[in-house]
């Protein structure tokens, strides 16, 4: 009986230990995948981000029409870029998927799609993220300090919120 018993908690301590590992190495995958889908906002424009901030305010930057062109240029960019990115990443959640499915998921083939979609988006996101700063680099001294003005607003709304909710917030002020 003593026999079995040391065999049976020996057998336990190691389900107990695989379990563990595999739970730490699916968090590990998860996360990784979940903060590579997390496109950069600017390239996307979404309104959490400062560029997306600036679509609220846009009538305010009276633009002219160089201005006007340029920034139409940038917004059809932005939407493209951020389309790429979602369908870039559909292969990833597709395999994801697939791997949950099986009694031993491959996460490595996960982890590599992942990484693959994170580097074709980099090159769209720079180009993007360029556009965007071409554009503010011919905004005049006032649409520049709107433009300052509305993104410190907005990221101080984001601390508050951050905050509220109890997640620590880094200060804009530092």
């Amino acid at each position: 009986m003593h026999c079995y018993s040391l065999q049976h908690n020996d057998k336990l301590q190691q389900t107990i230990k695989d379990s563990a590992m595999k739970t730490k190495l699916f968090t590990v995958v998860v996360a990784a995948a979940l903060s590579s889908i997390a496109v950069p906002a600017l390239a996307h424009g979404d309104m959490g981000s400062p560029l997306g901030m600036l679509a609220k305010v846009k009538s305010q930057l009276n633009l002219n029409t160089s201005q006007q062109q340029q920034w139409d240029a940038v917004m059809a960019q932005s939407k493209a870029a951020h389309a790429a990115a979602r369908a870039s990443f559909a292969p990833v959640k597709s395999a994801m998927q697939a791997e949950l499915a099986k009694s031993a998921p491959d996460f490595a083939t996960v982890a590599s799609l992942s990484d693959s979609a994170r580097q074709q988006n980099e090159a769209l996101h720079k180009q993007t993220r360029d556009a965007w700063l071409a554009l503010y680099a011919n905004f005049t001294p006032e649409q520049k300090a709107l433009a300052r003005d509305t993104i410190k607003a907005g990221m101080d709304r984001m601390a508050a919120r951050r905050a509220a909710h109890g997640s620590p917030a880094s200060s804009t002020a530092e």
